[in-house]
Order: structure tokens, then sequence, then C-alpha cells
């Protein structure tokens, strides 16, 4: 049995310099144009069978906006980041420059007291390796950029460093198709 997942990067909530880890802001003006510019690819997208969205505002804002009307899925918040959360990157690498290279190079090292990405990636592995597996079925989910870094790492089987060499902009897709454990990386329309 084949299913077809597609996840869509959240618009944006701030200009990508102010972005901040586990970031609950709303949609900003510019995440709004955006959506509006992006409809007329992102809309057909609505015909999925099932449509999900992580619980952060702008996860729901954009899957709102462009029809999905999805529903809410816990497991696919972005990383815990613990202590961390809401700073951007060179906040707490000037609060803690040790602890952030420390978590950089380190896939199971949590020293902001929240989720190893080992684990975040195992958590976003799991919600897709779960989904309904019926034949030919189709999926949407509407996440953070963070979230579909780890669904390509988890898919493709790639190590976890991989995660940091990934750029997921606001907007964009990524489709996998496949089954749990067997997932292809889908190129080009959803």
């Amino acid at each position: 049995m084949h299913l077809r997942v597609t996840f869509v990067a959240a618009a944006r909530c701030s200009s990508l310099l102010a972005e901040r880890f586990e970031d609950d802001r709303p949609l900003d003006q510019a995440g709004w144009d955006a959506v509006q510019c992006a409809a007329h690819e992102l809309v057909p997208l609505a015909a999925a069978e099932l449509r999900y969205c992580s619980p952060t505002p702008r996860s729901r804002a954009t899957g709102d906006a462009l029809g999905y009307a999805p529903l809410a899925q816990p497991a696919l918040r972005d990383c815990d980041m613990g202590r961390w959360r809401g700073f951007t990157l060179g906040e707490a690498m000037a609060r803690e420059p040790s602890a952030v290279d420390a978590w950089l190079a380190d896939p199971r090292c949590t020293p902001h007291g929240g989720e190893s990405l080992l684990s975040f990636i195992a958590r976003i592995g799991s919600w897709l390796d779960t989904r309904p597996k019926d034949d030919g079925g189709r999926i949407v989910a509407v996440a953070e950029p963070s979230v579909l870094r780890a669904a390509l790492v988890h898919a493709l089987q790639a190590p976890p460093s991989t995660y940091w060499h990934l750029d997921v902009r606001p907007l964009s897709t990524l489709t996998v198709a496949g089954r749990p454990g067997h997932w292809n990386l889908r190129l080009g329309a959803a």
C-alpha cells in the first residue's frame, strides 16, 4: 500500500533573522501576502483525504487560508527547545555559546533542557510512519520548516547531521511517497 504525504512549510511570522525557537506568534503581514501569492499552487492540495497542521498559530492560519481546514496534530509541533524557547539562535548563542555549539555538534545533546535533535526527528518520523496506509491515500500537513527538515531526514534515512544542511523556506513543499520505513522523495508538482 502506498501513501503520499505532502508537507507544506507554514508561512512566516517574522523575518528570517528574527525567527525564534518554538515561535508561537501569528502570521505577519508578509506571511499573509505570501500565502495569497502561493495560493494558486497550494490550494489544490486541499483535495487530500486527510489534512493536518502543527498546533502553532502560523501553521493553523496557513492551512486555513489555503482552504485545508486542517486538524492540529501535537506530534507535528516544533522541537522542544526547553529554556531556549522564544530565543533567536543569536540570542541563545550570546547567552550560552558552548551549549549551542554542543547542540549543533551532537544530535543527542540537550543543553537547553528540551528535546534532542535525534528525538525530534524520531517523533516526526513516528508520526509519518503511523499515517493511515490506504492505497493511493493523500495527506497534506502544514508545519514549521523544522518539521519538514526532520521529516526529510527520516524519510531518506539520512544521518541526523543532514538536518543542518537543509534549507526549507516558508510555503515550500516536501512530498514523500511510499509506506512506513520505505519512503521516496517526490520532486516536482505535489
